[in-house]
């Protein structure tokens, strides 16, 4: 007999239903997007490098996944791991917005979002948020080395914009990146749309 053997059995906790998250809030937890694989400058420079990888498209909206890449020219020690601090320390809140990188988008109607500023608040009603949200969902991938260092950025896009082609533009002072864009296809994305497959039917 082991001697985990006839342990008394823990309560049954009782079943609560999972709140309902509002679409501006991030993508559903319950599909698998469609992807669009974009592989596009955002900006292309001798040091500095912004990509825009590729777009996951859900049933509400969109991930956009980012990367950018400095390497070392003449700098000195320190002026190169300043340098390197602000390519990896991207603001993610709207307090640090004017500090570092600057995403936004511009959809075809003319309206706008500004990632981290300002965005809509867990408080507010979800039928109050019209959009359109531009919100940063994290980063990962970041590395550093004396030559070089790179890094990958996560934003939701939301609501889906299907109507016109958007255009996604970054600008980040600190590192010297100007004011630069791409623009994301309404109809890849719509293509895409049609991809989406949810975990269960029910």
């Amino acid at each position: 007999m082991s001697f985990f053997d006839d342990l008394p059995e823990p309560p049954e906790r009782p079943r609560q239903a999972q709140p309902l998250r509002p679409g501006w809030a991030g993508p559903p937890s319950d599909e698998l997007p469609g992807v669009v694989h974009i592989g596009e400058f955002i900006h292309s420079g001798p040091q500095l490098v912004m990509a825009l990888k590729s777009v996951e498209v859900f049933s509400t909206g969109c991930v956009l996944n980012l990367v950018w890449s400095m390497r070392r020219s003449n700098e000195s020690e320190r002026e190169w791991r300043d340098a390197a601090d602000q390519a990896l320390n991207y603001p993610r809140t709207g307090l640090e917005i004017d500090s570092g990188l600057r995403i936004g988008a511009a959809l075809a109607d003319g309206r706008r979002a500004i990632a981290a500023h300002n965005g809509p608040t867990f408080e507010e009603g979800q039928d109050d948020v019209t959009g359109p949200v531009l919100s940063v969902l994290g980063g990962g991938g970041s590395s550093a080395s004396g030559e070089q260092v790179e890094s990958t950025g996560r934003y939701w896009l939301w609501p889906l914009p299907l109507e016109g082609d958007t255009r996604l533009i970054a600008k980040w002072d600190a590192i010297g990146l100007p004011e630069s864009s791409v623009v994301l296809s309404a109809e890849q994305l719509g293509q895409a749309l049609g991809k989406v497959r949810r975990y269960w039917s029910d």
